[in-house]
């Protein structure tokens, strides 16, 4: 883990849960790709607002990211890698973008957390990350849907 903020709130968690101690060292994240829905989004997560976040399938499948697992922990960061908190995924469901639903919106916590609002973002987000490999997104892109808790924060 190059991120030392990150490395030491994993260090700060296991020295607490020394049941993890055998863990991988996690993920270090950020949400979005801007530096304020970043900061917000982090924010969001620590105050355990944001229990989710959505993934575009074909993304993770361009960039050869694995999916998120059952399990998976990640050190949550801002927009300039200082570490916020740490969350662990509690499912993974895949679900064509059609499909969202308000709980979906709910459970990501952001704007108003109206489906509206989600799709919205989301759409922008999906037209902006996709237009890398020259796609676009679609109505009926799957979405990977993960849930997730926040286990640990300074």
């Amino acid at each position: 883990m190059e991120n030392a903020s990150a490395r030491n709130l994993w260090g700060d968690f296991l020295d607490a849960h020394l049941e993890f101690a055998s863990e991988d060292a996690p993920r270090v994240i950020h949400f979005c790709d801007n530096e304020k829905d970043a900061n917000t989004c982090a924010d969001l997560a620590c105050k355990d607002v944001k229990r989710a976040t959505s993934h575009s399938l074909l993304a993770l499948q361009l960039r050869k990211e694995e999916l998120p697992k059952i399990g998976d922990f990640a050190v949550v960061t801002d927009w300039s890698g200082k570490a916020k908190c740490i969350i662990r995924t509690t499912s993974v469901k895949l679900v064509p973008y059609f499909a969202i639903h308000s709980e979906h919106a709910r459970l990501e916590g952001e704007g108003d957390k109206s489906i509206e609002h989600w799709k919205k973002t989301h759409w922008d987000y999906y037209t902006r990350e996709l237009s890398e490999f020259n796609r676009i997104p679609l109505e009926s892109m799957i979405v990977v849907f993960e849930r997730f808790e926040k286990v640990f924060q300074r």
